[in-house]
C-alpha cells in the first residue's frame, strides 16, 4: 500500500498535536521554516543541475513537506488550508491558460490550432497584470520577492520592464553597457570611496544579468555552473598540492595556475 497526499496532511497534523506531537515542530512558526524552505529548493535545483535523478523524487518529497507545514500553520490560525491552497493554484492556473482551457474549466477542451511561445508568454504577462491591478498593486515591478537571490530578481526586474518597453533591442548594446560600468569602477577604484566601489560594482552585476537574458541565459543557474566549476579545478590544484606535502606556501600563484590549466585541458 503507498500513502497519499491526504496521509501527509495527517501526519503533519500529528506532528503539530499539542499534546502528542514533536516539540521541535511545534515551536515553529511561518518565519522560522522560511530558511528550510528556501535550503530545501536550493536542493532540489542542485539535484536537478547534477541529474542524480535517483535523489530527486526525496528532495521534491522534502520540498512539498515545506508546503504542507506552512498549511498546517495556517489552518490552526483558521487562515486557509491545503485543500484551499490546492483550489486557489487550480483556479489562478485555469485562468492564466486560456489557450488550454478556453471557457475557464478543468476538462474543458483546447481551441484547435498552435499557439507560439511568445504569444503565451505576453497573455501570461497581461493576465498576471490584471491580477496586480485587482490586487490594488498595479505597478509593473510589483510583487517581485524581496527573497529572491540577487541575479535572480535581477533577472525579474529587467524582464518585467522589457515588457513594458523599457528594454534594449539586442545583446551587443548590453557589451557597451558593460564596458561604460567597467570603466566607472574603474574610476570609482582610482578614488578609493568603498561607497562608490560598491554600487558601481552592483551596476556592473546588475548590466551583466541584462546580457544573460538577451542571450537567454538564466544568471542563477549560470553562475551556480560556474561555481561547481571552480570547485572541481580547485580540488584538483588542492590534490596536487598534497601530493607534494600539503604546503600551499610552498607554490607560487604562477605554479598553481599551471595546475588550473591542466584541470581545463582535462576538462574538469
Amino acid at each position: 500500500m503507498s500513502y497519499t497526499l491526504d496521509d501527509l496532511i495527517y501526519l503533519m497534523q500529528r506532528l503539530r498535536d499539542p499534546e502528542s506531537g514533536c516539540p521541535w515542530d511545534l515551536e515553529q512558526t511561518f518565519a522560522s521554516i522560511v530558511p528550510h524552505t528556501l535550503e530545501e529548493a536550493y536542493e532540489v535545483a542542485d539535484t536537478i543541475e547534477r541529474e542524480d535523478w535517483p535523489h530527486l523524487q526525496d528532495e521534491l518529497g522534502d520540498l512539498l513537506f515545506q508546503v504542507i507545514f506552512y498549511a498546517r500553520l495556517a489552518e490552526e490560525e483558521q487562515r486557509f488550508d491545503f485543500h484551499a491552497i490546492v483550489d486557489q493554484l487550480v483556479t489562478k492556473l485555469l485562468r492564466r491558460h486560456p489557450h488550454v482551457f478556453p471557457d475557464g474549466t478543468l476538462r474543458g477542451e483546447r481551441r484547435q490550432g498552435e499557439i507560439a511561445t511568445e504569444e503565451i508568454g505576453e497573455r501570461w504577462e497581461s493576465i498576471k497584470q490584471q491580477e496586480r491591478e485587482a490586487k490594488a498593486r498595479p505597478g509593473v515591478l510589483d510583487e517581485i520577492p524581496l527573497s529572491l537571490p540577487g541575479l535572480s530578481r535581477a533577472a525579474k526586474l529587467q524582464k518585467r520592464a522589457s515588457k513594458a518597453g523599457f528594454d534594449w533591442g539586442e545583446a551587443l548594446p548590453v557589451l557597451d553597457k558593460i564596458e561604460e560600468e567597467i570603466a566607472e569602477l574603474r574610476e570609482a577604484i582610482l578614488s578609493g570611496r568603498q561607497e562608490a566601489i560598491a554600487s558601481e560594482m552592483g551596476d556592473l552585476l546588475f548590466v551583466q544579468v541584462n546580457l544573460a537574458r538577451h542571450l537567454d541565459v538564466d544568471p542563477e543557474q549560470a553562475i551556480r555552473a560556474t561555481n561547481a566549476k571552480f570547485e572541481r579545478r580547485f580540488g584538483f590544484i588542492e590534490q596536487q598540492v598534497n601530493a607534494a606535502g600539503g604546503d600551499w606556501s610552498a607554490f607560487t600563484l604562477e605554479q598553481l595556475d599551471q595546475w588550473w590549466d591542466e584541470a581545463k585541458r582535462r576538462g574538469l
